[in-house]
């Protein structure tokens, strides 16, 4: 059984950065495609950026620019490096894993606050 563990998480200024990371066992990470996923109070689910098992990568128009997502098969670890945090960016950041996204194993999530 995969599982998936965020961390990272926490309370930011706006403008200010945070690199959240999951952490994957239970499976074989290299073959996953990976994703960040992500929901604020009172909306839905929405897709941050993903990154194939090749290294490909996919962002939200929202974010490009200013996140960048990166893996380490090495680790069994996957990175989200937010820059430039807007306060609407505040929500609670669900890491994602399997054969295509999104897949089908979804961490707890870890909760990202943007506020003065």
């Amino acid at each position: 059984q995969v599982q998936l563990v965020e961390s990272g998480g926490g309370l930011v200024q706006p403008g200010g950065s945070l690199r959240l990371s999951c952490a994957a066992s239970g499976g074989i990470f290299i073959i996953y495609a990976m994703g960040w996923y992500r929901q604020g109070p009172g909306k839905q689910r929405e897709l941050v950026a993903t990154i194939s098992s090749g290294g490909r990568t996919n962002y939200a128009d929202s974010v490009k620019g200013r996140f960048t997502i990166s893996r380490d098969n090495a680790k069994n670890t996957m990175y989200l490096q937010m820059n430039s945090l807007k306060p609407e960016e505040t929500a609670v950041y669900y890491c994602n894993a399997g054969l295509r996204p999104p897949g089908k194993y979804w961490g707890k999530g870890t909760l990202v606050t943007v506020s003065s």
